[in-house]
């Protein structure tokens, strides 16, 4: 009977060392828009620090100062937060995918890129499945990694200043939200 369960032990563990290894080396990628991986590493703050060549939008939806409610949900804290408008700016926003240059597992459908992050951004807005090179540094890893384009939109981007619903930190100078992404309070 000794035998008997200590043969059995022994496949136990044989089997669970054998098994316990399969699938490590495969990247899992980190989806933005649902707070996985490191989202909490993403820069929630920012220097204000405008892309060259960005145009201001005149007359925006959500003028400079004004308040809006925020339906993004980019990161903890930002869906239903009441964020007020310090920048509006006329571009193509793109949803991105991209290996982080510091290593670590893909990033799939960051929101949000502006023409203007790309490095020698083409004349004309990009596609979805377009390759690029993000000068964008919104997370550790995004400056200078290479991307795929998932989704392309002409709209205009808000930077905002707002407090997180999460853990009351004061965000300034967020980039970016979408007018899409805005409602009046």
């Amino acid at each position: 009977m000794k035998k008997t369960a200590s043969i059995g032990l022994a496949i136990l563990l044989l089997s669970t060392i054998v098994f316990s290894g399969c699938g490590k080396n495969e990247p899992q990628p980190v989806s933005s828009s649902n707070h996985e991986g490191n989202m909490e590493e993403m820069h929630h703050s920012g220097s204000g620090e405008l892309p060259a060549n960005l145009k201001e939008k005149s007359h925006p939806t959500f003028p400079i100062g004004s308040k809006a409610t925020m339906n993004a949900d980019h990161m903890p804290g930002m869906k239903g937060a009441e964020a007020t408008i310090v920048g509006a700016y006329e571009t193509t926003a793109y949803a991105v995918t991209y290996k982080p240059t510091t290593g670590g597992h893909p990033v799939e459908n960051h929101k949000w890129v502006i023409h203007e992050e790309i490095k020698d951004s083409a004349d004309q807005p990009y596609k979805p499945g377009d390759e690029v090179i993000l000068q964008a540094d919104h997370m550790p890893g995004m400056k200078g990694a290479a991307a795929t384009v998932e989704t392309a939109e002409p709209t205009t981007v808000y930077m905002v200043d707002y407090k997180s619903t999460t853990d009351g930190e004061m965000v300034r100078n967020h980039k970016w939200v979408t007018e899409q992404e805005l409602a009046v309070d």
